[in-house]
Order: C-alpha cells, then sequence, then structure tokens
C-alpha cells in the first residue's frame, strides 16, 4: 500500500468517527417548545428570570437586545445591563431606556479590578446584583425570540440541570463569516462526548456558548460566580466546568429558532474574535496538536491529493477513490448541519478553506495567549498570567 493511500485512508477515518459522532450529538441535540410538558416540575409555573447583558461600546446592538428581552413572555423578567466605561452612546441608550420601563436596571459601573477580565467582572457584578432564581447571561449583539425565555427554562427543568447552554442561531453575511462561524456547530457536535456530559459531572464532558449560558442563581453562587474564572476570555467553557466541579448537572439544547446573533462583521472582526479565546477553548498545547492532525488530514489534505491527482494523471488511484470518499462525507455532515441550524450553502463549499483557516486562528490565538497579546473589547492582556487592564 502506498504512502498516500494510508494517508487518504486515515482521511476517511477522520472524517467518519467525526461525522459518526456528530450525527449521534444531532439527535441529542434537543428542540423545546413551550408546549413541553414534564412530570418532574410544574409546568405552570412562571420563573423568575434576570437577564444580564455586559455592554461595552454596544450603541449599535444594546437596545435592540434589551427590547427583545423584553417582549418575552410567560416569565417575570428583569434586565441588568453593566455599562463597561462605554465611550460611545451606551450610556445614553441605557439611560432612556431605564426611563421607560422599570424592568430594565443598569448596574453601577466600577473600576475594573487588576486581575479581572472586563467581561467576566460585568457579569460579576450582574449575578451579584440579582435576586432571581435564574440568570441568563447573554451578549448585546444576540436577539432573544419572545418564547425564548420560557422555553429555556423549561428545557432546564426537562433535563433537571443547573446550567443549560445553547448556540444561537449564527447570521453571516461575508464569505469569512460563513466559512469560520459555523464551525462552531462542527466542532462541538462532532468532537463533544454528549452522553458523557449527560450521564456524568465530569468537568472536562462539559460545553457551552458564551452568547448564551442559563443557570440557577444559587449554583452560580455555589461555584463561585465568575469570579471563578476572573480572567478568562472563555466563559462558554469555564462556567459550565466552575458548575460541573461542585456537583452540578450542566446540558445543552438546540436554540436555533429561540435566539440568533451576528457576532461578527467581515474578515478583520472573524479572526481578532476567535484568537482572543480558541486556544483557550481547546486548553491545552496537546489537544491543540491533535486537533490540528485531524483536520488538517481529515478536512484539508484530500482535496490537496484531489488537485495534485488531477494534474499528475492519478485520478484512477485507490487515494484518490478514498480521498473522494473523505470528502463526501464531510459535505453530507455539512449539508445536515447546514439544515438543521438554517446556515448559508456557501458554508458548505466553503468548508476545507473553513477548518483551514479555523487552525490557522487556532496557532495565533496560542501565540497571544503564550505572549499575553490576547484582548477583549479594547483591553490589551499584557502578560500571561495578567488581567485585561484599562485602556
Amino acid at each position: 500500500m502506498s504512502v498516500p493511500t494510508i494517508i487518504m485512508a486515515g482521511s476517511l477515518a477522520c472524517c467518519s468517527a467525526a461525522a459518526a459522532l456528530g450525527f449521534i450529538n444531532l439527535r441529542r441535540y434537543r428542540r423545546f417548545s413551550v408546549n413541553d410538558r414534564n412530570k418532574s416540575f410544574d409546568s405552570s409555573e412562571v420563573p423568575h428570570i434576570s437577564v444580564c447583558i455586559p455592554a461595552r461600546n454596544e450603541e449599535a446592538n444594546i437596545e435592540a437586545c434589551v427590547r427583545s428581552v423584553l417582549a418575552n413572555r410567560g416569565v417575570n423578567i428583569e434586565v441588568l445591563v453593566y455599562d463597561d466605561d462605554s465611550t460611545d452612546g451606551t450610556p445614553r441608550i441605557l439611560a432612556a431606556m431605564t426611563a421607560q420601563d422599570g424592568r430594565v436596571r443598569r448596574v453601577d459601573t466600577q473600576t475594573l479590578p487588576r486581575d479581572w477580565n472586563g467581561k467576566q467582572w460585568g457579569c460579576e457584578r450582574m449575578g451579584q446584583a440579582s435576586k432571581s432564581e435564574w440568570l441568563l447571561f447573554t451578549d448585546a449583539d444576540v436577539r432573544l425570540s419572545p418564547d425564548c425565555l420560557r422555553t429555556t427554562w423549561i428545557a432546564a427543568s426537562a433535563s433537571e440541570s443547573d446550567l443549560i447552554s445553547t448556540v444561537p442561531r449564527q447570521i453571516a453575511g461575508t464569505w469569512m463569516e460563513d466559512a469560520i462561524i459555523p464551525l462552531i456547530h462542527f466542532v462541538l457536535l462532532s468532537y463533544l462526548p454528549m452522553g458523557q456530559m449527560r450521564t456524568t459531572t465530569l468537568p472536562a464532558a462539559s460545553a457551552g456558548c458564551g452568547q448564551f449560558l442559563f443557570v440557577r442563581r444559587s449554583m452560580w453562587v455555589r461555584a463561585g460566580g465568575h469570579a471563578a474564572f476572573r480572567q478568562s476570555m472563555h466563559d462558554g467553557i469555564k462556567l459550565p466546568r466552575a458548575v460541573r466541579s461542585v456537583g452540578g448537572r450542566t446540558d445543552l439544547f438546540d436554540g436555533t429558532e429561540l435566539a440568533e446573533c451576528r457576532m461578527y462583521r467581515g474578515a478583520g472582526q472573524v479572526w481578532r474574535g476567535f484568537a482572543k479565546n480558541a486556544y483557550e477553548g481547546l486548553g491545552s498545547f496537546a489537544l491543540l496538536l491533535f486537533i490540528t492532525v485531524i483536520h488538517i488530514v481529515g478536512h484539508v489534505l484530500p482535496w490537496a491529493w484531489i488537485v495534485w491527482a488531477l494534474f499528475t494523471n492519478q485520478i484512477g488511484t485507490a487515494a484518490t477513490a478514498l480521498a473522494a470518499a473523505a470528502i463526501a462525507i464531510a459535505f453530507v455532515q455539512r449539508i445536515a448541519f447546514a439544515k438543521r441550524f438554517r446556515q448559508s450553502s456557501r458554508t458548505i463549499l466553503l468548508h476545507p478553506l473553513g477548518i483551514l483557516l479555523l487552525t490557522l486562528i487556532q496557532w495565533h490565538s496560542l501565540w497571544l495567549a503564550k505572549t499575553g497579546r490576547r484582548s477583549w473589547k479594547g483591553r490589551d492582556q499584557t502578560s500571561p498570567d495578567s488581567a485585561c487592564l484599562p485602556t
């Protein structure tokens, strides 16, 4: 057996394993509705929920985000907003909204402590200010449907979870957004052992999305709040792990129809946004190296071989057949994901390029983390162990 054949066999194995777990997890990634009923909880209850929104220079987003929260029905809502020293029109917009609706409350801004990331400090302040049974930590660029909060509470109650999270429907407008952002679902469902997540409380078996973290406040306090990971830029990973570390249960559900978000606009924002925490999301150099090998061998090299085979007249070889099979399996998986999560057809065609770019971003993120050059909303991390400091 030739070396190309062996490599392409490895490519097929990588794609097949990812697709197999991906389709299994697709069935496990359940949708809920306001009509779901369960004997384990009183479905007629009206839950009290505090929606916590950290805002730094969010004049383009904050009003639409808050109004989408206030439009929710079947729940008692308060909206807490922490203005993180915004220099744009965010404070003015917040002042007008708090005057218009008593359910909107601005949590007093305090000087960012030296050892805190700005987002985690804002979320900590809002969590402490809340008295509701449940907290939803979300971002200013997220928009909720009118049934989002009640359906999420039903999902958390039905799954007996202390924290439940989802990836909102991701809106993309440029080719770079289409290439990278839908890979959130691809990576999550292709590699997360969701069955183990639901049968154990192992922190490493958990996952979440920082755009949407719904947590029982008592468990949030018990887990140490956002202070437990005050320097982190990846609350989507850190909060579920903190909850599990004190015996809490976490889960994921499909909220594609409940919330949506356009997280970045254009290539520059996509690159910088993912680079700030892509390495932290993996958590170790060994895992980064493993994922790199899996992605390059499984999703990039088959395309490289097909191009090489076309120019060297090796189309009829076993290596080419294996490469074509690997490409076909990856495409079938991406087509299924695109249909389920309402992604554009362009993201399917951009799959190998997206995987290659994501790999480069992850290695760039490693460099940023090790040299202390990560930033969030204009605040730079000055050393690998320091916090993000005010500008």
